[in-house]
């Protein structure tokens, strides 16, 4: 989990934080509302826990999940776009 998604959750109320703990243990295990992203997120999923967005991708073959980016909905794909571009 990136620096940022760990620091968001950590922001969060106890009960928007537990929905999020229990979306990234469900997809751990395959499951839970994942999208692939279009462009400029080639190459992103996004997992959808109510209002909040997991911007991910999957990496060693597909058997490691990276929590890349962590926002409100409304927020999330602009600025994790902004910020893949500056990288």
């Amino acid at each position: 989990m990136s620096p940022q998604a760990a620091g968001f959750l950590r922001t969060l109320a106890p009960e928007p934080r537990q929905q999020l703990r229990a979306g990234l243990k469900a997809l751990a295990v395959g499951q839970g509302d994942v999208l692939e992203l279009e462009h400029p997120l080639d190459g992103f999923c996004r997992l959808r826990v109510g209002r909040y967005r997991v911007v991910f991708h999957y990496a060693e073959n597909g058997r490691v999940i990276r929590c890349d980016f962590a926002e409100r909905r409304k927020l999330v794909y602009e600025l994790f776009a902004d910020l893949i571009k500056g990288s």
